[in-house]
């Protein structure tokens, strides 16, 4: 968040595009399942990436790379996967983001539309991303961790 809004992204989409499809090249590298995931509505046509890097600090060149948490961070495509290879692993490739306009997050978050949770790794580069939303609530225990047993769609109860 800043003056200009906010972004994300959202981590349990995948897609049935395969990365190899529009990068190839960067395949080895992708944390599985090895798809394109839909971040979000905004600019479909803009590939993001999250890595991990092998190092526990790298802020080296935030052209390249920012941290986002732990060892996560955004990754610049333009590294190209031979170089990245050296300093990340585990990236995942999403087309797309989510926004909002200045204010229009902080907003919500009043109103009590978002949870907000402590962020893990395991959460960012899951293998099974369809369980991500369950798994972060069931951490969360209490009354939020109780909404994980939600059916997916409640409305078929």
């Amino acid at each position: 968040m800043n003056d200009e809004g906010a972004m994300g992204i959202v981590l349990n989409r995948p897609s049935e595009t395969s990365v190899s499809d529009p990068l190839p090249g960067w395949e080895q590298m992708i944390a599985a399942p090895d798809v394109v995931f839909v971040g979000g509505p905004v600019q479909p046509d803009v590939a993001i990436a999250l890595a991990c890097s092998k190092f526990e600090s790298d802020n080296s060149d935030p052209e390249i790379f920012r941290e986002v948490t732990d060892c996560v961070g955004t990754l610049s495509l333009g590294i190209g996967p031979t170089d990245a290879s050296a300093r990340f692993e585990s990236i995942r490739v999403f087309a797309g983001y989510s926004g909002w306009s200045p204010g229009q997050l902080e907003g919500e978050l009043d109103a009590g539309a978002w949870f907000i949770v402590t962020a893990a790794l395991e959460d960012m580069l899951s293998s099974d991303p369809q369980e991500v939303w369950r798994r972060v609530l069931k951490r969360q225990g209490g009354k939020l961790g109780m909404l994980a047993n939600y059916p997916p769609n409640p409305s078929f109860n």
